[in-house]
């Protein structure tokens, strides 16, 4: 009963924060007679929502499809880089300068390069742009939490003669899962914002940020933010998977990290 009540407690003030934005909304487009080409009431946009429902869930699936591939690819090449940087001192000096490189090369620059390795409707350059922006997040904080451990835990481990191998099993690896899940609440979300916005500069033109593109180039706003709202809610749903799987894999670790 204690967890429902925590969960309730900390869903109801977005949610009510969310509706009251909303009202107000919608209450100044109509106050001020705003036009639909400037500010499109959210009434409009819900109801643009459930018509266009079916194409929204097929761009959806297809856009939320190359951010999961690249948020997995991601994940999985940034902990096996973070072990490696944390075993060989001089893979962190060679890599971290090129993956900090990497991180700071604007998405458009990554998928413009990416689109004339593949196919024109290819979806790997948008995999790919997702990839590496997933790894820089996952790397950084992976290796932070294999290397600041708690000097303490260290001591014990060798005062009972412990082996690197046996150190890291049961003392770095343990302390860096906090770590990775909080760079997966970060990615996750940011891997369907680059998996949309790569759609801008080419491929296959079904997915989420192609329509919205579309739609607002013939000036059909409120179904461009009909599938904007599309975007928001896929989202969040890789936000609140990321949050189970948390829950699931550290039960009680979230809550125990802000003690």
């Amino acid at each position: 009963m204690s967890r429902v009540r925590a969960v309730t407690g900390a869903v109801w003030p977005p949610v009510v924060t969310f509706g009251v934005l909303l009202v107000l909304w919608e209450l100044v487009v109509k106050v001020f007679d705003l036009k639909p080409y400037f500010l499109t009431p959210p009434t409009k946009i819900l109801g643009e929502f459930t018509d266009n429902f079916s194409r929204i869930w097929q761009s959806a699936r297809l856009s939320g499809t190359n951010a999961l591939i690249g948020l997995v690819m991601g994940v999985i090449l940034g902990v096996a880089v973070a072990f490696l940087v944390r075993r060989f001192r001089i893979l962190d000096e060679l890599l971290s300068p090129l993956a900090t490189m990497l991180n700071a090369i604007p998405i458009v620059v990554l998928v413009s390069i990416f689109s004339l390795m593949f196919a024109l409707t290819s979806s790997a350059p948008r995999r790919l742009t997702v990839t590496l922006g997933v790894f820089f997040i996952v790397l950084v904080n992976v290796a932070k939490g294999l290397t600041q451990v708690n000097p303490t835990h260290l001591e014990l481990m060798r005062s009972y003669a412990a082996s690197d191998s046996e150190i890291m099993r049961k003392v770095r690896i343990p302390n860096a899962v906090a770590y990775l899940f909080t760079a997966l609440k970060v990615a996750a979300p940011l891997s369907v914002i680059t998996a949309f916005v790569a759609e801008y500069f080419g491929g296959s033109q079904d997915g989420l940020g192609s329509r919205i593109a579309s739609n607002m180039a013939n000036s059909k706003n409120a179904t461009a933010w009909a599938y904007v709202l599309g975007a928001c809610l896929l989202g969040l749903a890789f936000y609140a998977i990321s949050i189970l799987m948390e829950y699931v894999a550290t039960p009680g670790g979230a809550r125990n990290r802000r003690r």
